[in-house]
């Protein structure tokens, strides 16, 4: 885990390195200070020499001033080198999720993926930032600052040994019941942003249904949850403020009476007492900066290990070692295709898929919901991985070309539209980014899109909200489709993707895709039977097994399901959709 995490320094290395120096520089100069003051009153005061005064309090001056530089160029390199880890850390696990499969994306909540990018390496930063500095500078305050007791009075300095060892028991066991708190209180943060992110996305629904207290009431439940999970875990954590303050005037009480009875004896002079009471000081508060120290650590080990489990994680589809560059043609075949979303539960939801699909054909998919449609098309781009069998696209398997070459081969228009903030044009470019804008237009036009495009005041600079809410669900869709048209495709798939466009406009699309796009591979998921009536063939899907080919004419003849289906939508009336 602190392996994934440190690895990601990278270009911040110096400044990492140069943190702690400075901040030993800074330590040894602070320290440096009690035993000037200690030789003021030992060598100056009490020996009225006053040059004795004048030479240390210029050297206490110098210390002054030297720490007061060094621990502000740590402070300086300290921030930058933690900011910079945030920031690659992000970059990484950004890039990771891009590589994901959709399997990989299904093990992680995209609440989860927010939470671990921004509070996760927030806390990561924090942390590391800390390590660099309290981290280094606690350590060498109480390692130095011991030194100095135990050259002072043996006898004296002794007193801290039993208070070491009281500490370390306290912390320990603060440790452990604390880091078992911490990850529940966190893991409480990916159903907060898990509820926000559902709400806000649909918001719509939740007016148009009145929601709204409900909705608040859920929140302040799921709000309530991180509260007492954090109460919990600051619960354990705020016994380290007693505890030190109980070591602090222990030892204090402790020194002063032994001190005393030093000085009456003899033993001990004033300024060594002086000196010994600062570096008290000194050791305590730093024993103290190692509990916080601690505390954050805690925090952060929950954080740094959901970060590591994204940068770790492993897609599950990755391009193979010499990859084929070139997809002749757009014709499928599939081979005995089973697929189960779980790993070895044998629960396949395709069940012994064969199916051949000549280059150029059109073919329209149908069946009930969870007879798996979808899953069936997503296995074409490789978004999932068959379980068993294979899948041939222009004659070879898919899991032997190169990624990107295949999925600029499918292109595939998912039941989700999902347009993004800018204009049509840089919406319809995600498809080809080097298009012309006769290209643009051209596509357009087969998805009956540049119409309603040039009724918009600024044309194809019509600008688009995030998500798309400022045009209709038929305006979305017919975008989508430009956009998947852009690439210039072998294949293309539409999953349920012209369900809002009414149905004249759905026979233009279909009528362009039979005239202008005869080359294409086109597959067409459907609820609706006048979407795919003119397909080559249609598959009639039930439960993850092919239940019947053909064309209308056929599955009418000889497919119960198919039949119900056209029964319901034609002499059932709802034939005018």
């Amino acid at each position: 885990m602190l392996k994934t995490i440190l690895k990601e320094v990278k270009e911040f290395k110096l400044a990492s390195i140069l943190t702690p120096i400075l901040m030993l520089l800074e330590v040894i100069s602070e320290l440096m200070i009690p035993l000037m003051m200690g030789l003021i009153i030992d060598k100056g005061i009490n020996s009225s020499n006053l040059n004795a005064v004048f030479k240390y309090g210029s050297l206490m001056l110098i210390c002054a001033f030297a720490a007061l530089l060094f621990g502000g160029l740590s402070a300086h390199y300290g921030a930058y080198a933690a900011a910079g880890l945030a920031k690659n850390l992000r970059s990484t696990m950004f890039k990771k999720i891009q590589g994901f499969s959709f399997k990989n994306i299904d093990k992680f909540e995209t609440s989860s993926l927010i939470t671990r990018m921004m509070t996760d390496v927030t806390n990561t930063q924090h942390s590391y930032q800390m390590s660099l500095r309290m981290g280094v500078r606690a350590p060498f305050t109480f390692i130095i600052a011991l030194f100095m007791t135990f050259s002072i009075n043996k006898k004296l300095a002794s007193i801290f040994l039993y208070a070491i060892i009281f500490l370390a028991i306290s912390l320990l066991s603060m440790m452990y019941f604390a880091r078992i708190a911490f990850k529940e209180a966190f893991e409480r943060y990916d159903d907060l942003n898990s509820s926000i992110q559902e709400n806000v996305s649909n918001i719509r629904v939740v007016k148009a249904y009145v929601k709204e207290k409900d909705e608040t009431a859920r929140f302040i439940k799921t709000t309530k949850k991180l509260y007492d999970a954090f109460v919990k875990a600051e619960n354990i954590t705020v016994l380290n403020s007693p505890i030190m303050m109980l070591t602090t005037n222990a030892c204090i009480i402790a020194l002063s009476w032994f001190g005393a009875n030093m000085i009456v004896n003899k033993t001990l002079t004033t300024g060594e007492l002086m000196s010994m009471f600062t570096y008290t000081m000194n050791i305590l508060h730093s024993l103290m900066m190692v509990s916080f120290f601690f505390i954050m650590i805690i925090m952060s080990f929950a954080s740094m290990k959901r970060i590591s489990e994204i940068i770790n994680e492993t897609p599950s589809i990755t391009n193979p070692k010499n990859p084929i560059t070139e997809v002749k043609d757009g014709s499928i075949s599939f081979k005995d295709v089973c697929f189960e979303y779980y790993d070895n539960t044998e629960d396949y939801v395709l069940y012994n898929i064969n199916l051949d699909i000549k280059s150029g054909e059109t073919i329209g998919i149908i069946g009930g919901t969870g007879s798996s449609k979808s899953t069936l098309v997503q296995l074409i781009p490789r978004l999932y991985d068959v379980s068993l069998g294979s899948i041939e696209v222009g004659g070879v398997d898919v899991r032997n070309y190169d990624l990107k070459i295949l999925r600029d081969a499918v292109s595939m228009v998912l039941q989700k539209n999902t347009l993004f903030s800018g204009t049509i044009k840089d919406n319809l470019k995600w498809g080809n980014k080097n298009a012309s804008d006769e290209e643009i237009i051209e596509a357009a036009k087969h998805a009956q899109a540049h119409d309603f495009i040039m009724s918009f005041k600024d044309g194809y600079d019509t600008h688009i909200e995030q998500g798309g809410t400022n045009v209709s669900g038929g305006q979305k869709q017919r975008l989508t489709i430009a956009r998947a048209l852009l690439k210039k495709p072998k294949i293309l798939i539409l999953d349920d993707s012209t369900s809002a466009v009414d149905t004249a406009t759905d026979a233009h699309i279909r009528k362009a895709f039979r005239e202008e796009l005869p080359d294409i591979t086109k597959l067409i998921i459907s609820q609706r039977i006048s979407s795919i009536i003119d397909a080559d063939r249609i598959i009639v899907l039930d439960d993850g097994k092919i239940n019947g080919i053909g064309t209308h004419e056929e599955l009418l003849e000889t497919n119960n399901i198919y039949q119900e289906v056209y029964e319901t939508q034609y002499k059932g009336g709802d034939s005018h959709e």
